[in-house]
């Protein structure tokens, strides 16, 4: 067990990337194409105009890709039933993250806060202003 805990420690691990299953389902959605232009918004997503800024990390907790190209999915114990999704990040970080860490620059930052659902689900919901004024001011 030491044995392979030390060889692992020493190796990058592979990313994981998260697919998220969300409740809502509309026709247009984030990933999806419009003739030949990618949705980089939608419904429940809050987009911030961001002239190449740093997004941090509020609360220590994880980065992880998301299935959804050039998103990121960001968890903490410290806000337990939810997940924010994070898009538009230039070079984002995946992995443990703690408070302060920058997690990456953006443009336009497309956020949206996802709560748990009794079923396995992810639903939409409105971003908490601290929350969103704490990622993008240090």
């Amino acid at each position: 067990m030491a044995i392979a805990l030390l060889s692992t420690a020493c190796s990058q691990a592979p990313t994981s990337v998260r697919t998220v299953p969300i409740q809502q389902s509309w026709e247009l959605q984030l990933g999806s194409t419009v003739g030949k232009h990618r949705i980089a918004g939608g419904l429940g997503d809050i987009s911030i105009e961001m002239k190449g800024d740093r997004v941090y990390i509020p609360f220590d907790g994880e980065v992880q890709a998301n299935n959804v190209a050039g998103c990121y999915i960001y968890s903490t114990p410290d806000v337990p039933a939810y997940i924010f999704r994070l898009c538009g990040l230039k070079s984002g970080k995946t992995g443990r993250v703690r408070s302060g860490d920058t997690l990456g620059t953006a443009d336009y930052l497309h956020f949206a806060a996802l709560r748990r659902q009794p079923e396995g689900t992810w639903a939409l919901v409105e971003p908490s202003k601290e929350m969103l004024e704490r990622m993008i001011s240090k």
